[in-house]
């Protein structure tokens, strides 16, 4: 049911101006991947707007996150969740490097349920479920992998009961395979290429 999916425009790199123009076709759901970049869009732009970190986060620049993004989709380290719970309470999902790039952030699919564990005490924070970013292919169907073993990571991880934790967030799927993504049970998809175009990154 696509009620049940959150469509969340990547505007990184995208001015403010087509940003409003997705607003006023009734989008508010939007994704950011810079931190300067979404505090300027944040104070800039309508407040009923809904941001979402969802680039590589830095520790010292989690202050400016925390408040104005609703979730911070690429929790990485236990050092960044610490930095992310000494703030109001944040809505986090955890970083899963599924694919095993190289050139990616994220946990291992087997280290997940040892950090799960290791921030299910920290007040600041509320675990919501996992994210992915899976490989650039020629061919959707190449990543359906990918996304069914991360939904089955979620599944084993919510049977354990472990205290505080209730993943009920699957951030999966972008332009090429966002379909593929619905299809295996994301929750989020992150789509920005097909909504505002290829991006300049001369000016990121």
């Amino acid at each position: 049911d696509k009620s049940e999916v959150c469509l969340i425009a990547v505007s990184k790199t995208k001015p403010q101006e087509d940003i409003m123009q997705i607003y006023e076709c009734g989008e508010h759901q939007f994704g950011e991947n810079y931190v300067q970049e979404m505090v300027d869009k944040v104070d800039a732009l309508p407040k009923d707007i809904v941001w979402h970190m969802i680039g590589h986060l830095q520790r010292n620049k989690v202050k400016y996150v925390v408040g104005r993004a609703s979730m911070i989709h690429s929790v990485d380290s236990l050092r960044l969740a610490e930095a992310v719970k000494k703030g109001i309470v944040a809505d986090i999902l955890i970083e899963v490097n599924v694919a095993g790039e190289l050139n990616k952030f994220g946990f291992k699919p087997e280290e997940v349920e040892a950090f799960v564990r290791a921030i299910s005490g920290f007040s600041g924070i509320r675990v919501r479920g996992l994210m992915t970013s899976a490989p650039y292919v020629e061919n959707p169907e190449d990543n359906r992998c990918y996304f069914r073993q991360l939904k089955q990571l979620c599944v084993d991880i919510n049977a354990k009961n472990i205290d505080n934790i209730n993943m009920d967030v699957l951030s999966m799927g972008m332009t090429n395979d966002y379909v593929i993504a619905v299809e295996e049970g994301a929750t989020h998809i992150r789509v920005g290429t097909a909504i505002f175009g290829h991006r300049d990154y001369g000016n990121a």
